[in-house]
């Protein structure tokens, strides 16, 4: 953590990992919507397709525009690098997403705001969203120094 904080070029890798994170957590988001809102889908299904979705957004962008100088390896490897980190994400997400989604709409629900979302879908994107935030962490740190390890620290 320490390196993002003190070398310039890190920290504009992070910021422009987390920015690949943006667009993901969009295809993420529209995709869970989707499948759960227009299909009925259960939240774990929907988030694991939508999951799946922002995996091979977030490998094209970070592949050519935050990790342009990581080139050395095959793209087929690395992809497979890519989403061996994300299932392990994968796999902290969906427990947080099987076990928060119930309290979370148990508290929406007692809360009881006077606004036109339900309380099951504001319950569903929050569950989402702590679950996307604690993974981002997870994968950027494990993509940075596994997946794109050929790509030098410079200052």
């Amino acid at each position: 953590m320490t390196v993002i904080l003190t070398n310039r070029v890190e920290r504009t890798r992070f910021l422009k990992f987390m920015a690949v994170g943006v667009i993901g957590a969009a295809v993420d988001f529209g995709v869970m919507n989707l499948f759960s809102k227009l299909f009925g889908m259960p939240l774990v299904w929907a988030g694991t397709i939508s999951f799946i979705c922002a995996v091979i957004s977030n490998f094209i962008w970070n592949r050519y525009w935050t990790y342009p100088d990581s080139r050395s390896r095959p793209i087929a490897r690395q992809l497979v690098m890519f989403f061996v980190v994300n299932v392990t994400g994968l796999i902290i997400r969906v427990p947080i997403l099987h076990f928060l989604e119930s309290p979370t709409l148990r508290l929406f629900e007692r809360l009881s705001l006077n606004i036109s979302i339900s309380p099951e879908f504001l319950a569903k994107n929050f569950t989402l969203a702590i679950a996307v935030s604690v993974v981002m962490l997870w994968n950027f740190f494990v993509n940075r120094y596994w997946t794109y390890n050929d790509v030098g620290e410079k200052k």
